[in-house]
């Protein structure tokens, strides 16, 4: 064998596995996971000891920036920033330049992508040049290799055309992801509308925003008996609403962020533009019932929403763009927040970030099961690591976690059956 992984603790949600074993690669596919293999057929042993290996993350809501943005970012590089955080698989959003509305763009991606240290899955909009006014050719851009349609980064404003998008994606099994929000309750806000936004006198954005279209989605998968994704839940009403549909048998999922449940909008009175994102930071009800939804299954995945700017577009707390750079501090971050409080375990943890993102986006089986593909990450649920913003792999910086101290560091990430990230030595 090529490759053996030695005495991790291996969980697999998938498989209900929670022990010490040793994992054999070889021709980039596992080819064994048993209490004990032998050392000495292996040309690599990677002596997990008191590490954990878990299938690679899959971060189902990252933003590339290519093409037409590269300066930010581009897909080799946002996926070494990936590989650094144990994510294997990403999807990335269309809101390109072209956007992602075409076969030529998605061979562009999968082209670009095919030496790249993650998987790359394009998602394609749902209408045309994301202008909101016809629809995508969605049986086209299926064949072409979209596994997902959205307008991410704006909401689909005609209801009539978002019902229509849903059934006709449901005939082909294609998810469909909604960035929820009504612009018109925005109207020019920045951060969330609260005291924080009365304090420092800037305008806000109303959670009734995301609240408001999170029911409408809800409301039309309802009524068609579709299925409807719904990108980075941050308020409490958008919680108790999918909690409740789901109660009711509507297929509807959903994913948050690391930043919705670490931070508040309290993080803003230092007017660090690398703390706006939209949705924004909300209040601390918000952040109560984000973690609630993790507890009780409420909310299915962690993503990140990486959406990387440049330092001097960033430069200026009331006009610098949303967003935030998370793939490399996701897992830290998560673990840090909700395994090593004690609010959720770890296996939990893994299936919010391996398995069920992979599930929602029909990716296939992503677990460490004989004759899977080798995409691992192993890390160590102990060490304790500072954030540095100067030291992460993409282009961009504009992480909101600097100078944080955080508990869980990912130690090796393997694609199939390659290394393409590590930070420890490992002997042989």
């Amino acid at each position: 064998m090529e490759l053996l992984i030695k005495g991790a603790t291996v969980i697999d949600p998938r498989n209900r596995l929670h022990r010490v074993m040793d994992v054999a690669v070889d021709h980039g596919v596992i080819t064994g996971v048993h209490p004990q293999i032998d050392a000495a057929l292996a040309e690599r042993v990677i002596d997990a000891t008191g590490m954990v290996a878990a299938p690679g993350f899959v971060d189902m809501h990252v933003h590339l920036r290519d093409p037409g943005q590269t300066h930010k970012e581009d897909i080799l590089s946002g996926c070494e920033a990936a590989a650094a955080g144990g994510v294997t698989s990403v999807i990335c959003m269309p809101n390109t330049n072209p956007p992602v509305d075409s076969e030529e763009i998605i061979s562009y991606i999968y082209d670009k992508a095919a030496g790249a240290k993650a998987k790359v899955y394009p998602a394609a909009t749902i209408t045309r040049g994301m202008r909101g006014t016809e629809l995508g050719d969605f049986s086209q851009l299926m064949a072409a290799g979209a596994i997902a349609v959205t307008d991410d980064g704006r909401p689909v404003e005609n209801a009539r055309l978002m019902q229509e998008c849903m059934e006709l994606c449901a005939a082909l099994r294609l998810p469909v992801i909604s960035h929820c929000e009504d612009l018109g309750i925005i109207d020019g806000g920045i951060i969330n509308k609260g005291v924080v936004s009365a304090d420092l006198g800037v305008k806000g954005m109303d959670r009734s925003s995301e609240d408001s279209v999170t029911a409408r989605e809800i409301a039309l998968a309802e009524a068609t008996g579709s299925a409807i994704h719904i990108a980075h839940v941050s308020t409490k009403g958008s919680v108790r609403t999918i909690r409740d549909a789901k109660r009711r048998g509507v297929r509807v999922t959903c994913e948050t962020a690391p930043h919705y449940f670490l931070l508040t909008d309290r993080e803003l009175r230092s007017r660090d533009a690398n703390l706006r994102m939209n949705p924004p930071l909300r209040e601390r009800a918000d952040v109560a019932e984000i973690i609630a939804g993790l507890v009780d299954g409420t909310i299915d995945a962690i993503v990140t929403d990486h959406a990387p700017h440049t330092e001097e577009e960033k430069a200026d707390f009331l006009t610098a763009p949303n967003g935030v750079v998370g793939m490399e501090t996701s897992f830290a971050a998560s673990y840090t927040a909700l395994v090593d409080t004690g609010i959720l375990s770890l296996d939990h943890l893994v299936r919010l970030m391996s398995l069920n993102p992979a599930k929602i986006m029909k990716l296939g089986d992503n677990s460490l099961r004989e004759g899977n593909p080798a995409d691992i990450v192993i890390f160590d649920p102990k060490e304790r690591w500072t954030v540095d913003r100067e030291k992460l792999h993409g282009k961009s910086k504009n992480t909101p976690f600097h100078g944080r101290t955080f508990t869980g560091k990912v130690k090796m990430t393997i694609l199939g059956g390659n290394v393409v990230f590590t930070d420890h030595n490992w002997g042989r």
